[in-house]
């Protein structure tokens, strides 16, 4: 797809970044790496300019491969590992722009720049046209607030579908994130596109089965499955992958190209609550024009990742994003997804509400 500057696009960046408080004089960094995409960077760089701020760009090398297997949409860019000066100097700024290829999520850098008092707006090396469909507002926002709050007041997730899915996930004490795409002046890190609502268990508090049914995402992979995978998860490991079609090889073939016992533990698990995120998307555009942010926040859906979770003290660059239709999700017995629709929050608030005050 062409890649040109864009009105549109100029004020959608523009309304993403007032959204989170950017204004006339302030200083913003704006993070690259050799190999970002230009269009991301010159829809920055002219927004900054018609809201009057000032715009520091950092661009570096793209770093050298080092890991023993392709990898996409990871999160955890090292671009800036061998650069711990220039996080620690960006603390300076009102906030800083990531627009490197992989993010700084997941990364060792950002410790550093959350560390110097820096705040974060990463920006998902996509296509402009679906950070448009997935625009940040501020309705978005208090919705991904509001099931973030459920979440994290929850002791037990269970998830079900006709399919055979049944996983059971212990979520006291698990640390929520996602939430929308709005940097609040308590907030360290925010991205677009965004709206989820995730959890990253603890150390050996998921167990059962997912079926990973036809339709289905493997966002590693950038594909539907067209094939039934079973994945059997006992105390957060998957223990088998059960399947004969092509799907359930590669992913077996991936997990043992890495190596690592740690590639098959679970990283986090939610759901999307993004209603401009489409399904279809996939079948749209090309592997190359779009990282895949989008089917991870689909509304509705049910994402179970695995790889890297710091909570549990697991660490691997190995990562699959898998989300999965026609889900019903459920916290402490309450009901928030129903075959893939999410159901009203106002209802579940008045549930805990209520079982609050049973205590």
């Amino acid at each position: 797809m062409i890649e040109i500057l864009e009105p549109k696009w100029v004020k959608c960046f523009r309304d993403f970044f007032e959204l989170s408080g950017v204004k006339a004089g302030d200083l913003i960094g704006v993070l690259a790496e050799s190999q970002s995409r230009q269009i991301l960077l010159d829809l920055t760089d002219h927004a900054l300019h018609q809201i009057g701020a000032r715009s520091l760009r950092v661009t570096v090398p793209s770093p050298q491969l080092a890991d023993p297997m392709p990898v996409r949409s990871t999160g955890a860019t090292y671009a800036y590992d061998a650069y711990p000066e220039i996080m620690g100097s960006l603390g300076i700024c009102s906030l800083v722009v990531d627009c490197t290829v992989e993010g700084l999520l997941h990364s060792k850098a950002r410790q550093e720049l959350l560390s110097a008092g820096g705040r974060v707006l990463m920006v998902s090396n996509e296509h402009p046209e679906v950070l448009e469909r997935c625009a940040a507002t501020r309705e978005l926002h208090e919705l991904a607030l509001k099931s973030l709050s459920l979440l994290d007041n929850s002791s037990l997730m269970e998830v079900r579908s006709e399919a055979g899915t049944d996983l059971r996930i212990n979520t006291v004490g698990a640390p929520c994130r996602g939430g929308g795409v709005i940097l609040g002046p308590n907030d360290k890190i925010a991205y677009w596109p965004a709206g989820l609502c995730l959890c990253f268990p603890l150390s050996q508090t998921v167990n059962g089965r997912v079926v990973l049914d036809l339709g289905d995402v493997n966002l590693t992979f950038k594909k539907y499955f067209e094939d039934q995978v079973v994945l059997h998860i006992e105390n957060d490991q998957v223990i088998e992958i059960e399947g004969s079609g092509l799907d359930a090889t590669l992913m077996r073939s991936y997990y043992e190209g890495w190596n690592d016992p740690n590639a098959y533990t679970i990283s986090h698990v939610g759901w999307g609550v993004n209603p401009g995120a489409k399904w279809e998307a996939l079948t749209m555009y090309d592997k190359a024009d779009i990282n895949g942010t989008e089917l991870r926040a689909i509304a509705g859906s049910f994402l179970l990742s695995t790889g890297a979770n710091e909570f549990a003290n697991r660490f691997t660059n190995c990562h699959f994003d898998l989300p999965m239709r026609n889900c019903d999700i459920f916290l402490d017995r309450h009901q928030v997804v129903d075959k893939g629709n999410l159901l009203p929050l106002t209802n579940h608030c008045l549930l805990y509400t209520s079982d609050a005050a049973d205590e």
